[in-house]
C-alpha cells in the first residue's frame, strides 16, 4: 500500500496550496444533453491569418502581454475582469467584429496601453485605399478606388486609359461646390483626398472630369491675358518687356510685376458690394481706401493666397447679388461656411481672368511651370506649342485596306490611302441620305440627322446653356458649338469663343434648284450640310473671327 502523500500547508489566507507548480486540471465538461445537441455553426475562413491566431489560443501573445511588476492589480485594469476570462473572451471574438471588440474593451476597463495591441495591424490597411466619385457633364459617374496620395493628373489619366479617351493633355479635375454655385479647376499637383478633406459634412459636392482648354493658354497667348492697362512693372523695369517677359517676371522670386485695377467687394456681414481700387502685389492682395492711391498708408489688407482656394462663381447673381455675372471668391482651407468667403465681383470677362491668372502665377509659381511642361518631358526635339496628341501603339499598327475585289489588300501608297478615304466618306453620307429619303421627303430629311451623330453638336439647348458650356470647357479662341436656333426652328446657330467673349452665328438654310444648302455670309459659302461646313471653316477662317478649333463634347464615363 502506497504510502499517504504529506500534508501540503495552508496559504496565508486560509486557502489549499498545490503541492507542485502546476496548475489544477480544468474543471469536468459540465454540458447538458440539450447542449449536444444544438447545432454548431462552422467557422468562417479567416481572410488576415497573419494578423490573428489560432481559434483555440488567446489573442494576445505573450510577447505582447504587459510585464510582471509590483504595481498593484488595479493599476493593469483587471479590476473587474480577470485575466482568465478576459483572454477567452477575446478568443472568440472576431476580427470582422471590431466594434463588438472595441465595446468588449472598454467593459473590460482595460488601461490604453493594453488597448493597443489590436488596433496598429488593422488601421494601415484601411487607410492605404479610399473610393471617389467622379462625374460626366451627362451626370454619369464611375466610383474609384484610388490611394489617398493621387494627385488630379492621376486621376485623369486613369479615366482616360478606363474610357480608351485620346489624350491631348487637356483633361482636368473639377470641384463643384453645389451649395454656394462655385467652382474651380484643381491643379495637376495637387491631392484629390485634400481637396476632399475641406468639404463639409452635409455638403453634397462633386467632381467632374472634363476637357478645359484654358488650363494653361496663358503660357501659350499671354496678349489676351494681361492687358496693358492693367500691368505696372517695378521702377528698375525702365524699358518696354514684352509678354514672354512678363511670365518671366511672374515665375521669379525676385521681380513682380504689380495687377491694378477696380473690383466690386462685398463687405463681410452685409448683403452690399463696394467698388475699390485693388492691387494685386507679392505679399497678398490690398485694396485702396483713397481712390487709387499706392501709397502703404492708404493701402489695407484683403486676402492672402496660401491658405486657401480661389474660385470662379458658376451662379452669376443669383445667390450672392452680384453687380456683375463676373465673380470670384477666396474660400479659406477648413472655412466654418459662407461667412468666411471673400468675394469679389469684376466688370467684365477680361478682366477677371487677368485677375485670377495673376492669382494662380503668385500663389503656385514655378509649379505651373513644370505641371504645364510634364506631358511634354521626353519628347526631345517637339515644342509644347506645336505638338500634336500621342497616337497609341494600337493607332500606329492600323493600315489600310481595300476590300473591293475578291481579296483583300493593303494599299500602301499614300495618295491612294487618301483618295478612298475621301471616296469612302461621301458614299457613307450617299447611303444616309438615300436611307432617310425612304422614310421622308429628300430635301427635309437628308440634311435633318447628319450631323447629329457629331460630337461637336448639341440638340434643343438655349442661349445661356450653350454659354455656360463653352465657359466649362474655357474661354479660348476656337471653342465652338454648334446647335438648334430657338428663334427659328428651321435654322441653326454656331457658338464662338473669341477674345474672352462668346459670340454665336445664324446657319441659313437656302434652297436652290430643289436642293437645300447652309451657309453663313449670305449664300457665297454653301455646303450640302453641316459637317461640310464645320470642316471648311476649321481649315478657314472665312467670315468668322477665328478658325473653328476646340469642340465643346458632353462626355460620358
Amino acid at each position: 500500500m502506497a504510502a499517504p502523500l504529506p500534508a501540503v500547508p495552508p496559504g496565508p489566507r486560509g486557502e489549499a496550496r498545490s503541492p507542485g507548480r502546476h496548475p489544477p486540471p480544468p474543471p469536468p465538461d459540465r454540458r447538458t444533453k440539450k447542449d449536444d445537441s444544438v447545432l454548431e455553426i462552422p467557422s468562417i475562413p479567416n481572410p488576415f491569418p497573419e494578423l490573428c491566431c489560432s481559434p483555440f489560443a488567446s489573442v494576445l501573445s505573450a510577447s505582447l502581454l504587459p510585464k510582471a511588476t509590483s504595481r498593484k492589480k488595479q493599476d493593469l485594469g483587471y479590476e473587474k475582469l480577470g485575466f482568465k476570462e478576459y483572454c477567452k473572451v477575446l478568443s472568440s471574438v472576431s476580427w470582422y467584429h471590431l466594434s463588438e471588440g472595441c465595446q468588449v474593451l472598454r467593459k473590460a476597463d482595460m488601461s490604453l496601453s493594453s488597448r493597443r495591441v489590436t488596433l496598429p495591424a488593422v488601421m494601415p490597411i484601411t487607410l492605404q485605399k479610399r473610393v471617389i466619385k467622379v462625374y460626366s457633364e451627362d451626370d454619369t459617374s464611375k466610383a474609384l478606388e484610388v490611394p489617398t496620395d493621387i494627385t488630379a493628373r492621376d486621376v485623369c489619366q486613369l479615366l482616360i486609359l478606363k474610357n480608351h479617351y485620346i489624350d491631348d493633355h487637356n483633361w482636368t479635375l473639377f470641384e463643384h461646390l453645389t451649395h454656394t454655385g462655385l467652382g474651380r479647376a484643381i491643379e495637376d499637383h495637387e491631392l484629390v483626398t485634400e481637396v476632399q478633406s475641406n468639404w463639409g459634412m452635409q455638403e453634397e459636392n462633386k467632381l467632374y472630369f472634363r476637357k478645359y482648354y484654358a488650363k494653361y493658354e496663358f503660357f501659350k497667348n499671354p496678349v489676351s491675358f494681361f492687358p496693358d492697362h492693367m500691368l505696372s512693372f517695378p521702377n528698375e523695369t525702365n524699358a518696354a518687356v514684352s509678354h514672354s517677359g512678363i511670365l518671366q517676371m511672374f515665375l521669379s522670386s525676385s521681380t513682380y510685376p504689380e495687377i491694378h485695377g477696380y473690383l466690386h467687394a462685398k463687405e463681410q456681414g452685409k448683403k452690399s458690394w463696394k467698388k475699390l481700387f485693388f492691387l494685386l502685389r507679392r505679399s497678398g492682395l490690398y485694396f485702396s481706401t483713397k481712390g487709387t492711391s499706392k501709397e502703404p498708408r492708404h493701402l489695407q489688407f484683403f486676402c492672402e493666397f496660401s491658405n486657401s482656394d480661389m474660385y470662379m462663381s458658376l451662379t452669376g447673381k443669383k445667390i450672392c447679388g452680384a453687380p456683375t455675372n463676373y465673380g470670384f471668391c477666396f474660400k479659406p482651407n477648413k472655412s466654418g461656411g459662407t461667412r468666411d468667403l471673400k468675394q469679389l465681383c469684376a466688370d467684365d470677362e477680361q478682366s477677371r481672368t487677368c485677375w485670377m491668372t495673376a492669382i494662380r502665377l503668385l500663389k503656385y509659381g514655378m509649379q505651373l511651370y513644370q505641371n504645364y511642361m510634364q506631358p511634354y518631358q521626353g519628347r526631345s526635339g517637339c515644342s509644347p506649342l506645336n505638338i500634336t496628341p500621342m497616337r497609341s501603339i494600337s493607332e500606329n499598327s492600323l493600315v489600310a485596306m481595300d476590300f473591293s475585289g475578291h481579296r483583300s489588300r493593303i494599299i500602301e501608297n499614300p495618295m491612294e490611302v487618301l483618295s478612298v478615304a475621301v471616296e469612302e466618306g461621301l458614299a457613307w453620307r450617299r447611303r444616309g441620305c438615300l436611307r432617310l429619303n425612304s422614310h421622308g421627303s429628300p430635301i427635309a430629311m437628308s440634311n435633318m440627322a447628319i450631323h447629329r451623330s457629331q460630337s461637336w453638336f448639341h440638340h434643343k439647348i438655349s442661349r445661356d446653356e450653350a454659354q455656360r458650356l463653352i465657359l466649362q470647357h474655357g474661354l479660348v479662341d476656337g471653342v465652338f458649338l454648334v446647335r438648334d436656333s430657338q428663334s427659328n426652328p428651321k435654322t441653326f446657330v454656331l457658338s464662338l469663343s473669341h477674345g474672352l467673349k462668346i459670340k454665336h452665328f445664324q446657319i441659313v438654310p437656302l434652297e436652290d434648284d430643289g436642293k437645300l444648302f447652309y451657309t453663313l455670309d449670305d449664300g457665297q459659302t454653301r455646303f450640302t450640310d453641316l459637317i461640310q461646313l464645320v470642316e471648311f471653316y476649321q481649315l478657314n477662317k472665312g467670315v468668322l473671327p477665328c478658325k473653328l478649333k476646340h469642340y465643346c463634347a458632353r462626355i460620358a464615363l
